[in-house]
C-alpha cells in the first residue's frame, strides 16, 4: 500500500483542493505518511502569488529531492502552471500536473471531484464553488496559471453544504479564485441564485463569502444578505489594491475610487453593522508618493473595518514586472504605514461593537477561554469559561485593541 504526503502553499482555494485530494487518496487506498521523508508520493499544491511563495516551494522541492529521492514528486497549482519551463530545467525529476489532470494521473479516473466532506484541523468548512480568473490585473500572475473559468454545479454545492452541516460545521465559507463569477454549468444560476437556494436549506449554520471582486457584488447578492441575515454573514472582503484612480488604471482594476466608495456606502446602508475589509498593495511600480498619500487618505475616509496589506512583488510575465520598480526600502516603508492604519481601523471597528449582541462562531478553546468570530468578522474572546460550540449569542462588554471581550447570553 503506497503512502502519500501533501503540502499546501497559498490561498484558501489551495487548502480546499488539498483536502479534496487527501480524501481522494484515502478512497484509493493510500496511507498518509508522517512526513515527506517516508512518503512514496509527495504532492505539492503550489502558489506563485509572490516571489517568496516561489522560494518556499523551491526550498521544499530541494529538501524532498535530497532526503527522499525515490519518492514520486508531483507539482500542481499556480507555481507549477505558471513556471513550467523553468521547473523542468531546474527540477527535471518533478512531474507537473494540472489541477484537472490529477484524477487521471494519480487515480486513473476522469477528474478529481473538488468536493470535501470535512476540513482536517479547521473549525469552519470551506466549499470551493468556482475556479479561474481572466481579469489580468497588471501585477497578478494568477490568470496565467488559472485562466480557465469553471463553476461547480449548483446541486453539487448544495449537497456538499448539506453534508458539512450534518457533520456539525456551523460556518461555511464559499471560496474560489473569483467567486462573483460563479455560474452553474447546468442551470446558468449565478451567485445570487445560489444564495437563494442556500437560504432555503434547513439547519443552524451561516455562510461567509471569501474575497469577492467589487464589480461582481450584484443587487441580488445584497438582497439575499438583507433578506436572510441569519444565513449570510454581514461581511465582505472587497479587494481595493489602491485608493488612487491613476494607479487603479495602471493596475487594470476596471473600477475607480468613486465606484468603490459607492459600493461600500450601499453595503453599509443595506446590511446592518457590516464589516468591510480590503486588500491593498504598497509600492506598485507607478505609485508616486502623492499617489500613496491619496490611497492613505481614501482608505482613512472610508473607515474600512481592516486591511490586508501586501508589499508589491514583481511577478515575471506580468505587465507591471516590466516597469521600473520602486526601491525595496520604499515599498517596506509604505507597507508599514498602511499596517499602522490597519491597526487603527481594526481598533475603531472593535470599539464600535461594544454594547451589541452578536452571533459568534466558536473557533477554539484556548488558555481557558473561548475564542470566536462575529458574523462581521470581529474577533471575540469570551469571559465565561463554560463550554460552547457552533453559533452562540454573545454580549460584547468592551474592546481591547482590536479584540472584543464578551460573555455568553
Amino acid at each position: 500500500m503506497s503512502t502519500f504526503f501533501i503540502k499546501t502553499f497559498g490561498c484558501r482555494v489551495n487548502q480546499v483542493e488539498s483536502q479534496a485530494l487527501l480524501e481522494e487518496f484515502l478512497r484509493a487506498g493510500f496511507t498518509p505518511a508522517e512526513s515527506f521523508e517516508n512518503a512514496d508520493i509527495c504532492l505539492l499544491n503550489t502558489c506563485t502569488v509572490t516571489h517568496q511563495a516561489d522560494k518556499d516551494v523551491e526550498k521544499l522541492i530541494r529538501q524532498i529531492l535530497r532526503r527522499n529521492p525515490k519518492a514520486r514528486l508531483v507539482l500542481t497549482g499556480c507555481y507549477a502552471a505558471a513556471h513550467t519551463a523553468q521547473i523542468r530545467e531546474k527540477f527535471p525529476q518533478a512531474e507537473i500536473v494540472g489541477k484537472y489532470q490529477l484524477g487521471q494521473v494519480l487515480f486513473k479516473k476522469e477528474d478529481v471531484c473538488w468536493t470535501v466532506s470535512g476540513h482536517e484541523g479547521h473549525s469552519r468548512a470551506f466549499v470551493k464553488i468556482q475556479d479561474g480568473c481572466d481579469c489580468f490585473c497588471s501585477y497578478c500572475i494568477v490568470p496565467f496559471a488559472r485562466n480557465e473559468k469553471r463553476s461547480k454545479p449548483l446541486a453539487d454545492v448544495l449537497a456538499e453544504i448539506t453534508n458539512l452541516v450534518q457533520k456539525g460545521f456551523a460556518e461555511i465559507v464559499l471560496t474560489g479564485i473569483n467567486i462573483g463569477n460563479y455560474l452553474c454549468p447546468q442551470t446558468g444560476a449565478d451567485l445570487a441564485a445560489l444564495c437563494e437556494k442556500i437560504a432555503e436549506m434547513p439547519g443552524k449554520f451561516r455562510i461567509r463569502f471569501s474575497s469577492i471582486e467589487l464589480q461582481t457584488v450584484t443587487d441580488g447578492i445584497i438582497r439575499a444578505m438583507e433578506k436572510y441575515p441569519h444565513r449570510f454573514c454581514n461581511y465582505f472582503h472587497l479587494p481595493l489594491q489602491a485608493g488612487c484612480d491613476r494607479v487603479l488604471k495602471d493596475m487594470n482594476r476596471h473600477y475607480d475610487t468613486q465606484a468603490y466608495r459607492a459600493k461600500a456606502e450601499e453595503l453599509r446602508r443595506r446590511v446592518k453593522n457590516i464589516g468591510i475589509f480590503a486588500d491593498v498593495i504598497a509600492g506598485f511600480p507607478t505609485e508616486t508618493e502623492e499617489d500613496f498619500e491619496e490611497t492613505y487618505r481614501f482608505i482613512a475616509s472610508l473607515k474600512l473595518s481592516g486591511l490586508h496589506v501586501f508589499s508589491y512583488s514583481p511577478r515575471p510575465g506580468t505587465k507591471a514586472a516590466t516597469w521600473p520598480q520602486l526601491p525595496a526600502t520604499e515599498i517596506k516603508r509604505r507597507a508599514e504605514i498602511l499596517r499602522v492604519l490597519d491597526k487603527e481601523l481594526r481598533q475603531a471597528f472593535a470599539a464600535a461593537q461594544v454594547g451589541s449582541v452578536q452571533e459568534v462562531f466558536i473557533e477554539e478553546h484556548k488558555e481557558g477561554r473561548l475564542h470566536g468570530i462575529c458574523s462581521n468578522f470581529q474577533p471575540v474572546i469570551l469571559e465565561n469559561t463554560a463550554q460552547a460550540h457552533g453559533l452562540v449569542r454573545v454580549q460584547i462588554l468592551r474592546a481591547k485593541d482590536s479584540l472584543c471581550i464578551g460573555e455568553l447570553q
